[in-house]
């Protein structure tokens, strides 16, 4: 059997808890193989790969997003659509009865310039449409414009020649979901959507704090984003969330109950079970760990400054900040001028890691993250027997402190942004090593308890069976 998988924005270009699922999934059935569709900001990133690819990887296939320069159309060279065409062009502007075949076949079966079309006489009577009953307060140039930069995107998704499988497998809704349509459309196959975030709220969340959308103008975008996750929960045959509380929203969110499934993190356990311990240099602290990437969605700023408060209090601490800084550059200088201004010691950013380099003398880890879905460094943690400070996001709580267990917590929880409940929770840490070590234990017998890769592995082996009896395929283990 053939597996597409489909993944937005992360593997195998960035370091980060998604690819590391992906990389992980692929590594876990060898045997397999896999294909990747791939959708990356712009051409600079073809083939920039931060992961060696599994040899079961046996192609990779690309979409960026930014491929289209505008250009100015001459009037007698504009492309035409026929009535069907423009009705389904007009169904999907008014989010009324969007009519998805009819538009996977028509930028199939027609080689088009998406310039033209964005610039052509077609899309501008769709929009004006959509103007006059919908936002007629707006002023048509600015929404005319707007209706062209929003749809640039899904035209080159939809413009993406798909490869051929069994089985597409989409890491997210959104445009990764509109190819997982497409190739079910295109070829006899199935749909599976494994949302590790549920992405129409993580859009909704960035564009209400966006800065570049203006306020009139952020309910069409996330209008957007929710068309495109509701196409690939109608057309997807399995649609999978981390936890109870994910699948809960997904449903909320318009995909079908019966279509939905848990399938938790699995993580390699062995590998994190015996670490070095700490190096004479760094002995005498205590070592708290934040394994990220430098980015604003894990707040770094927020804990670097909990931290300087916490090192006020409790001079031994010392805060490890594990992961690439390159993705988000501007926002890591700010970091690193933050630490400078204030003067502060003992805070080390160390670039890309091994974790297992550094996990097994850490005497905490901390994630102040203000999204996250399930996170992969909070079970690593667990599997080196290290407490966790997050904050309640995604499944953080549910982690430390438990759904289905009496294991007891396994760390500290604490709101997003709040300074203070995150710098008390590392000086706890810090003056409470039996509580630690008491936390430790039970983040291990949780992660033993479900979160292990083989439990992982053994859920989709019976995902993938089903999808190959349905394809009158033989299923290899």
């Amino acid at each position: 059997m053939r597996i597409c998988f489909i993944a937005e924005g992360c593997y195998p270009y960035v370091v980060g808890g998604v690819s590391s699922w992906i990389h992980s999934m692929i590594q876990t059935f060898p045997d397999q193989e896999f294909i990747l569709l791939t959708i990356i900001a712009n051409r600079n990133l073809s083939g920039q790969f931060a992961y060696a690819l599994p040899p079961n990887v046996t192609e990779v296939h690309e979409l960026s997003l930014e491929d289209v320069e505008w250009e100015s159309v001459n009037k007698h060279n504009k492309t035409r659509l026929k009535p069907e065409e423009f009705h389904a062009l007009r169904s999907l502007m008014l989010n009324q009865d969007v009519q998805w075949d009819a538009l996977f076949d028509f930028f199939k079966n027609n080689p088009i310039s998406i310039n033209r079309l964005l610039m052509g006489e077609d899309f501008y009577h769709a929009v004006l449409d959509c103007y006059n009953l919908q936002y007629p307060d707006i002023v048509f140039s600015d929404f005319l414009w707007t209706m062209r930069s929003m749809y640039l995107p899904l035209f080159l998704t939809l413009s993406m020649e798909i490869p051929r499988a069994d089985v597409y497998h989409a890491v997210a809704t959104g445009y990764a979901g509109i190819l997982g349509c497409m190739g079910k459309h295109f070829y006899p196959s199935q749909l599976i959507v494994s949302e590790h975030g549920i992405y129409t709220r993580e859009r909704e969340e960035e564009l209400i704090k966006a800065e570049w959308v203006q306020r009139l103008y952020k309910k069409i975008w996330i209008q957007q984003f929710k068309k495109l996750s509701q196409a690939a929960y109608d057309k997807a045959d399995i649609v999978t969330s981390l936890y109870p509380n994910a699948r809960k929203l997904q449903i909320e969110l318009g995909c079908p109950a019966r279509k939905t499934m848990v399938t938790p993190n699995g993580i390699d356990y062995q590998r994190l079970e015996r670490l070095p311990g700490v190096s004479p240099e760094n002995a005498g602290y205590i070592h708290i760990g934040a394994i990220l990437r430098v980015t604003p969605i894990k707040d770094v700023k927020t804990l670097i400054q909990a931290f300087a408060y916490a090192k006020e209090r409790q001079p031994e601490l010392k805060l490890w900040i594990m992961g690439p800084f390159d993705e988000d550059q501007d926002y890591a200088a700010e970091c690193f001028r933050m630490v400078q201004t204030m003067n502060l010691q003992d805070i080390v950013f160390t670039g890309r890691i091994q974790i297992t380099d550094y996990l097994g003398w850490m005497d905490a880890t901390i994630l102040t993250s203000i999204s996250e879905g399930q996170p992969l460094t909070i079970l690593e943690s667990f599997a080196a027997r290290v407490p966790v400070i997050a904050t309640n996001v995604g499944n953080c709580q549910g982690l430390l402190y438990g759904e289905e267990d009496d294991f007891g917590p396994a760390g500290i929880i604490t709101h997003i942004m709040n300074v203070q409940e995150i710098a008390d929770a590392m000086i706890y840490m810090a003056r409470h090593p039996e509580q630690r070590k008491r936390m430790g234990e039970a983040g291990y017998q949780r992660m033993m308890s479900r979160y292990k890769v083989e439990d992982m592995k053994e859920i989709y082996e019976q995902i993938y069976a089903q999808c190959a009896a349905r394809q009158g395929q033989m299923w290899n283990k």
